[in-house]
């Protein structure tokens, strides 16, 4: 326990008590750290606002800081004033409004403040109780400033009678303590207690009273308290000294006790006392009243002067007050009185429903708040006692939520089972809280609690794969195609990024999934290819999937035909031999050509451009295969020049073109002479071609030397042979035609196989060609050096 002093300087207000109002005011402030969150101080009631309290934060070991991430802020039950404040900034309690102790117990003590601390973030509830001190601000006061009696002087020593109670809203020491009487020559005080401890006197005869000598006497009744220092109030009291009424009126009973339903309606008759005088006549006549000394509580009731009956007369509240006490007076005529007192318990009916505060509610909650998340935290209570009191709270049973009791009149809102905010968003929920009394009142109460989302989907494509064409040679920068993926989630959970990882594409927009091809595609070197798009969403962490997407490259016609055969070359000139005798449909050659795009790109067709002769030859449209469309005749000249054009279906359309020579002749000499000026028509200008075939001849002749004088031995074995036939500067090579192009039909460029020796020299005149004689059995032609 920790003490806390306050001195407060209080002025004078009035010379009767400035003697002791400039003295220090020694104020203590008890603080008592109780467990589980409880705390108590005490304080003197009329401090000034602002006034420190205690330092909560201290005293229940948190910190500022936790207060105000806390959101720390004082509930109180029944909504009533709230006399203390919290200084978060501080973490002290502070005064908040003038406290009075007398106002707001009344005679309750102790007189305590109750209230709730409440934090947040975790949920947390302190309670505290500042008990209200009193300090000695009120001197007894008695109702009435004169009291008057008449007494007969038969009046015999011992006889009572009640006089007025002081009131003194003080408590304990500061309350009523005492009474004196003056002078005591005929009467004397007596003090008594009622059950709730409050006192009360009557004036007791000592004294036989002789009308003749006194006949009115004057009295001074001072009431007392105890605080330091001492206040008192008095009242005069007046005796009028009559005769002869020697009996005093006496109640049936001296106790009176009554049960009474706290709704009894106003004019309810409570009961009726009685009480007798044994003198006659207006000696005898008794009259009914209730004691000034029964307090405020005569204000509920009446009683009939004449037959004691007693009623109701306003409204009662078991809440209020549980039992009220009547001090009743019997008088006769002749002043002579008696004292009884009415005991009236009342009985609880159930006219109170349930009250239910919300203290502290969370909304929006996260979906994945696990079972048993706080969502509120409620004050319910039921003023009425007994069954009346005790309550049942639930929420719908289909709702994922329930109500736990923490501590008397707290109850929290809890979840029940895993939260979907995809399934359900929000929910109204309503609490009811049931009396159990009977009839029962019921209360509801309705809270609108949001889900807020958690990334716990992740995107999901439309479809499981896509399938996309792109035409080759592309423009960088042209749109593919757009994927679209959707998130069950919301916000930034369900904002879909498209990535990918391919360096042949990118993503425009990452948030609108357009795929953009960032360089040209050729068809020719791919044709397809699968690329992954990756949708991730924006939560934290981030989720993702995947889809395959497969990208077809679509054909352009960009490449024009490229010819096989006959090779183009600008080294030596190309002959094919078609003898005199061919038939019709010869076969001369065939023109091989391919063109690298596919589909109707690829196919190619083959048409004569130009000839020397077009009436002897023609082309295979489809297969290129160059025929003659007539006889050969001696007419026909020997060098025969075609240029055939390849061309494509594409659109547009892409050629090529190829010369080729043609022989028409009957022996190989006949060729010779007529293809020597071939060489002479080609383009020699070019420096580079030149040095090409300069360097060709330089190792040409250096290979040759060495091959002559290797077989210079062989040479004289050939004495047999024909002279040297002489020849121009350069022999035309003969084609050679692999079995690919045999063909097969009979009818191709050589009917029969043909065997050649050859011997050459530096010196070309002396070159020899031997033609030997037709062979069959294979299709190809022999080159001997000798």
């Amino acid at each position: 326990m920790s003490v806390l002093c306050f001195y407060a300087q209080r002025g004078a207000s009035s010379t009767r008590i400035s003697s002791w109002l400039m003295q220090p005011l020694v104020l203590c402030v008890f603080v008592m750290a109780v467990a589980r969150g409880q705390v108590r101080y005490s304080i003197p009631e009329e401090m000034t606002k602002g006034s420190l309290v205690g330092n909560i934060v201290q005293d229940l070991g948190l910190d500022v800081k936790r207060l105000k991430s806390g959101r720390a802020r004082i509930f109180t039950e029944d909504n009533s004033r709230e006399y203390i404040g919290l200084n978060v900034d501080k973490g002290t309690l502070v005064v908040k409004e003038r406290t009075d102790r007398e106002e707001l117990c009344a005679q309750v003590s102790p007189c305590s403040l109750h209230f709730q601390i409440i934090l947040e973030n975790p949920m947390e509830l302190h309670r505290v109780d500042v008990e209200i001190l009193d300090i000695n601000d009120h001197a007894p006061v008695f109702t009435r400033k004169e009291i008057h009696f008449q007494i007969s002087e038969l009046a015999v020593p011992g006889a009572r009678f009640s006089l007025d109670s002081a009131h003194d809203p003080d408590v304990g020491l500061n309350t009523l303590q005492r009474y004196t009487l003056i002078p005591t020559d005929y009467f004397s005080l007596k003090e008594k207690s009622r059950s709730d401890g409050t006192k009360y006197v009557e004036m007791v005869l000592q004294s036989p009273l002789d009308r003749e000598r006194d006949e009115e006497l004057k009295l001074t009744l001072t009431a007392f308290d105890g605080g330091s220092p001492q206040k008192s109030g008095t009242v005069k009291i007046s005796v009028t000294v009559i005769d002869a009424n020697d009996n005093t009126p006496a109640f049936s009973q001296s106790v009176y006790r009554v049960s009474l339903a706290e709704n009894a309606a106003i004019g309810t008759v409570v009961l009726t006392v009685s009480a007798t005088d044994k003198d006659k006549g207006s000696y005898g006549e008794v009259t009914y009243s209730f004691s000034q000394s029964s307090g405020k509580d005569v204000d509920l009731f009446r009683i009939d002067e004449n037959t004691g009956e007693i009623c109701v007369n306003g409204l009662l509240d078991y809440e209020k007050s549980k039992q009220y006490e009547l001090n009743l007076e019997a008088m006769d005529k002749g002043g002579l009185t008696d004292n009884s007192k009415v005991l009236i318990e009342l009985t609880d009916i159930n006219d109170n429903a349930p009250v239910i505060s919300v203290i502290s509610f969370s909304s929006p909650i996260p979906e994945d708040s696990t079972p048993d998340t706080v969502i509120a935290m409620l004050n319910i209570k039921d003023i009425d006692s007994g069954k009346n009191g005790q309550l049942k709270c639930f929420v719908n049973s289909d709702l994922p939520f329930r109500i736990k009791s923490s501590s008397s009149n707290f109850y929290t809102l809890v979840t029940d089972q895993i939260l979907d905010r995809e399934k359900m968003s929000e929910y109204n929920i309503t609490i009811t809280a049931i009396d159990e009394g009977s009839p029962s009142f019921c209360t509801n109460k309705t809270l609108t609690l949001k889900i807020s989302d958690v990334n716990d989907n992740a995107p999901v494509f439309q479809l499981q794969s896509y399938t996309a064409y792109v035409m080759e040679n592309n423009s960088p920068g042209d749109s593919v195609l757009s994927v679209k993926a959707h998130d069950k989630d919301a916000g930034n959970n369900a904002r879909i990024s498209y990535f990918l990882e391919d360096l042949c594409f990118s993503v425009m927009n990452a948030e609108s999934g357009e795929i953009l091809a960032v360089r040209s595609f050729d068809y020719e070197q791919t044709k397809e290819f699968y690329i992954r798009v990756k949708a991730q969403d924006g939560g934290s962490p981030p989720l993702s999937s995947n889809v395959s997407v497969k990208i077809i490259i679509q054909d352009q016609n960009d490449n024009a035909p490229q010819v096989l055969y006959p090779v183009q070359t600008g080294a030596s000139v190309v002959a094919e031999i078609v003898p005199r005798s061919a038939d019709v449909g010869y076969l001369v050659t065939k023109v091989v050509a391919v063109d690298v795009d596919s589909g109707q790109n690829a196919w190619l067709s083959y048409k004569l451009q130009k000839a020397t002769d077009r009436a002897l030859f023609e082309v295979g449209l489809q297969n290129g295969e160059i025929r003659t469309v007539r006889q050969v005749t001696d007419k026909d000249a020997v060098k025969q020049r075609l240029t055939v054009v390849v061309e494509d279906n594409g659109q547009p359309s892409r050629s090529a073109t190829v010369n080729v020579n043609v022989a028409v002749a009957d022996s190989f000499p006949e060729v010779l002479s007529e293809f020597t000026d071939f060489a002479h028509d080609k383009d020699y200008n070019d420096n580079l071609t030149f040095y090409l075939v300069l360097a060709l001849a330089v190792v040409s002749f250096l290979f040759i030397v060495s091959i002559i004088a290797i077989l210079s031995v062989k040479c004289y074995r050939w004495r047999r042979e024909r002279i040297f036939y002489k020849s121009g500067t350069n022999l035309p090579v003969i084609p050679y035609y692999p079995p690919l192009y045999a063909d097969v039909g009979g009818t191709g460029t050589l009917k029969q196989v043909f065997n050649y020796e050859m011997c050459g020299t530096t010196d070309s005149r002396k070159s020899d060609l031997k033609f030997v004689r037709p062979c069959t059995l294979s299709h190809h032609h022999r080159n001997t050096g000798c």
